[in-house]
């Protein structure tokens, strides 16, 4: 694999500046930000990531504020309660996404959020305190205790919070290859540690968040 000076060349070249470089990166939240936010407020963003997932964006977003107020703002104390019968009621229930296997991923998820809370006071230390050395590991967690969390789904809901966390999407997955880390998407243990080697690598090399160093790994991919 090439070294991160390789990298930063690279990208400098392409956007002929290292400010319009660094205009393009996102920024990843702080410890303490991680920390304050609610947990109501990581329950709507599992959620709003899990009705996301296969649909257009903007028209989920669009929706939104029809979710917020069917799920009690999602409270997980309140959300955690809807039964079966509270479900078949939101699938007449126009403003939203009718999809029923996503509508009961929610209150799973809040559980989910409770579960952590109970263990570790809120989900927010649980984010923030996972370390980004092991980001993987932080997604198979959350791909194993919550619900419709697997693929892409806890890399992307973890990037909508503001966790520091690279996303394996087609452009960095071919930009992996191409430095013959991968031969294909990593979807093995084995595959997810070699890559989050390399980025641990880079990372160290240039105190850069995986998030940075993920969008400009992707830019080295030709269209």
């Amino acid at each position: 694999m090439r070294d991160y000076q390789w990298l930063h060349e690279y990208c400098l070249n392409r956007f002929g500046s290292a400010a319009a470089l660094e205009a393009r990166l996102p920024q990843p939240k702080s410890d303490a930000e991680l920390r304050a936010l609610s947990d109501d407020r990581y329950l709507s963003l599992i959620a709003l990531r899990v009705f996301r997932a296969g649909l257009k964006h903007s028209l989920v977003d669009a929706k939104w504020p029809a979710f917020e107020q069917a799920f009690f703002g999602f409270d997980p104390q309140k959300v955690v309660l809807m039964g079966a019968e509270h479900l078949e009621r939101l699938m007449q229930d126009e403003r939203l996404i009718r999809h029923l296997g996503k509508l009961k991923s929610v209150p799973r998820n809040a559980q989910f959020v409770l579960d952590v809370q109970k263990d570790k006071g809120s989900f927010g230390a649980l984010i923030a305190d996972w370390p980004v050395t092991d980001i993987v590991g932080l997604w198979k967690y959350l791909a194993k205790h919550g619900s419709q969390l697997g693929g892409l789904s806890a890399p992307r809901f973890l990037r909508m919070a503001g966790k520091d966390t690279f996303i394996p999407t087609d452009d960095m997955v071919a930009a992996l290859k191409a430095q013959e880390i991968i031969d294909k998407a990593p979807t093995s243990q084995k595959d997810l540690a070699l890559v989050q080697a390399a980025f641990n690598q880079w990372h160290e090399q240039s105190g850069r968040p995986l998030c940075q160093l993920s969008v400009m790994l992707a830019h080295t991919v030709n269209h």
